[in-house]
């Protein structure tokens, strides 16, 4: 071979090669980056969201990424995770709100910066969001409400732990119980609502403090994992005779509704709620219209119905 051809030859290979390596940057350039930033890591809810926008991203080809705070008191921090990733400049972005205010600042400059933002779990209290992803919590919590009703034989006293009472899960869940309660039956009597940052040891002293100040208190609603976790652990502690009505469905929940401990809870579909959540950030990112309102649906389970195909496919245990 001459050193001519020799050298087009060579020539060739490298504009191939090159022309190959514009291809992938270019394929790369249009993966859709979306990041989602939870309330939190430490409950299996969030893991079984994570699980359901990791099948959204493989499905779509989205690059997705997935953090929150080590816990959903931390809402400097999560508005920090916010922050860093709006400068990442994403295609769109999934929020599911600690605080429903103290976001809507950054929420603004996404907008401003045409990144479209998902709400999911928990809304904000602006129309930034373009959809919200989530259990009808407001619905949900009053089921929870007639259930405790009709455990306790419809009068007596009763008392909430709930995560918080800033974020929209944490308030709808609280009114959406206590609103039931006082329009649908009113001889049960609520003596105290608490709140435990949804962190299980926080939730099981508020649960002791609450049965040693009302010994003749017949019920306790728990309105999420960690909340339902320590009421629980409360109780078992105590060794008190209390009807016990959780939210969600970690493991811990499950254990005690077969054990008996816990008379029964909500389970959302959070595999769903990460899922509809990159779907819907993605439609945004592509100027497609989308609902404002997605629902992903909520049931009760108890021990009777526990093993049933429709409920064990929305456990996160």
């Amino acid at each position: 071979m001459s050193v001519k051809r020799r050298t087009l030859l060579m020539s060739l290979a490298g504009a191939f090669a090159l022309t190959l390596g514009a291809s992938g940057m270019a394929a790369a350039q249009e993966r859709p980056y979306i990041p989602l930033i939870s309330k939190g890591f430490q409950h299996q809810f969030w893991q079984a969201v994570k699980a359901g926008a990791d099948k959204a991203a493989a499905e779509f080809n989205v690059e997705v990424t997935f953090e929150g705070p080590d816990n959903e008191t931390q809402v400097d921090r999560q508005i920090d995770m916010l922050a860093a990733a709006l400068a990442k400049k994403p295609a769109a972005i999934g929020f599911a709100a600690l605080d429903s205010q103290a976001a809507i600042p950054l929420l603004r400059q996404a907008r401003s910066a045409g990144i479209p933002v998902v709400a999911f779990d928990s809304g904000v209290e602006s129309d930034i969001p373009v959809a919200t992803a989530s259990t009808d919590n407001i619905a949900a919590a009053a089921l929870a409400a007639d259930k405790m009703a009709e455990l306790i034989g419809g009068s007596g006293k009763v008392a909430l732990v709930v995560h918080d009472q800033t974020s929209r899960t944490g308030i709808d869940r609280r009114d959406g119980f206590v609103n039931r309660i006082r329009e649908a039956h009113p001889d049960i009597q609520i003596v105290a609502v608490e709140y435990g940052g949804g962190d299980h040891l926080r939730s099981t002293e508020i649960t002791k403090t609450l049965l040693q100040a009302n010994p003749d208190l017949k019920g306790i609603f728990g309105a999420n994992e960690g909340s339902a976790v320590g009421v629980v652990n409360g109780v078992r502690e105590m060794k008190a005779n209390v009807v016990i009505v959780g939210y969600d469905s970690g493991r811990a929940q499950t254990d005690a509704i077969r054990s008996g401990l816990m008379a029964g809870a909500i389970t959302q579909n959070p595999v769903g709620i990460g899922y509809e959540t990159v779907k819907a950030a993605l439609a945004a990112s592509r100027g497609e219209t989308v609902e404002a309102k997605i629902d992903t649906g909520f049931y009760w389970y108890d021990a009777k119905n526990i093993d049933d195909p429709e409920i064990s496919a929305v456990l996160y245990d």
